[in-house]
């Protein structure tokens, strides 16, 4: 068999789950997963539903799934635990090790992980949430003096989902400016930009990769075509150089990645809790 189902169990969202999970699938090459979430598990009967789903997946397919999980409620562990799963629990991994060195009990209160437990650094992801809608794509210049980071690029080199993965994540406060055929042929930045320069970041792409990207946004078009990918990529990179903009190539990078670069590469910190962000 080439393929695996992958359970990603939880009492809460699953996200946690998902998020190591996923991290730890991906040193595995050449196999498939299809990836199952069952999130909410908060009770005997649920667990127990969740463990005939795994157990008829071992049956139909001959191979045991893998089940990650996340339960603060040892006794839905212990059912889960019975199903012919491989059952890898992230908490009940690491909780036990961390209770004994730090010579406290854990509360084993369910959500923590996700709740809102610092309502002040849920208002601020909320409000950077919206100043990177509002400032997409150069759509609005008034705010770049609120802005921690203006990220500047060709279209579709990955400006906007970075913009709105630092904001939910991290509070930080990102605008986006495109990079266009004006800008290259003046050979310089516009105005705006050259005012908040010390915010600027830019991001690049390999030609193939935005070529695909743009043609299927807009088959056959000029915008997609090869030449214009390669002139405007081309002048981007020079526009930046020339400025000493710091620029980074998305082309093998995840947002996650494309995102802790810039913030370590920037300096800066994570506005939800104003601790350094080094991972």
């Amino acid at each position: 068999m080439n393929h695996r189902t992958v359970f990603f169990v939880s009492d809460q969202t699953g996200i946690t789950a998902e998020t190591l999970g996923h991290s730890l699938m991906t040193q595995f090459d050449g196999l498939k997963f299809r990836s199952i979430t069952v999130p909410f598990i908060d009770s005997a009967d649920k667990a127990k539903n969740a463990v005939n789903q795994i157990n008829l997946t071992a049956e139909v397919e001959g191979a045991r799934p893998i089940v990650f999980a996340t339960f603060v409620n040892d006794d839905v562990r212990e059912i889960l635990l019975t199903s012919r799963g491989l059952c890898l629990d992230f908490f009940d991994a690491f909780i036990g090790p961390l209770e004994r060195e730090l010579e406290v009990r854990s509360s084993h209160t369910s959500g923590r992980a996700h709740g809102v437990s610092n309502s002040s650094a849920y208002a601020r992801r909320i409000d950077a949430m919206n100043f990177a809608l509002e400032n997409d794509d150069g759509a609005s210049i008034r705010d770049y003096g609120r802005a921690d980071l203006i990220l500047v690029g060709v279209s579709r080199s990955g400006k906007t989902p970075t913009c709105l993965y630092m904001a939910l994540h991290y509070g930080i406060f990102s605008a986006n400016y495109p990079l266009a055929d004006e800008e290259f042929e003046r050979g310089e930045l516009p105005r705006v930009l050259r005012e908040h320069k010390e915010k600027i970041y830019g991001l690049t792409i390999a030609p193939e990769r935005l070529h695909h990207v743009r043609n299927e946004r807009r088959p056959d078009s000029r915008y997609a075509s090869m030449q214009q990918v390669s002139y405007e990529l081309r002048s981007a990179e020079q526009l930046m150089k020339t400025n000493g903009i710091p620029f980074l190539n998305t082309t093998e990078c995840s947002i996650e990645e494309i995102a802790s670069t810039i913030i370590h590469e920037k300096g800066l910190r994570d506005r939800n809790g104003e601790q350094d962000i080094d991972d």
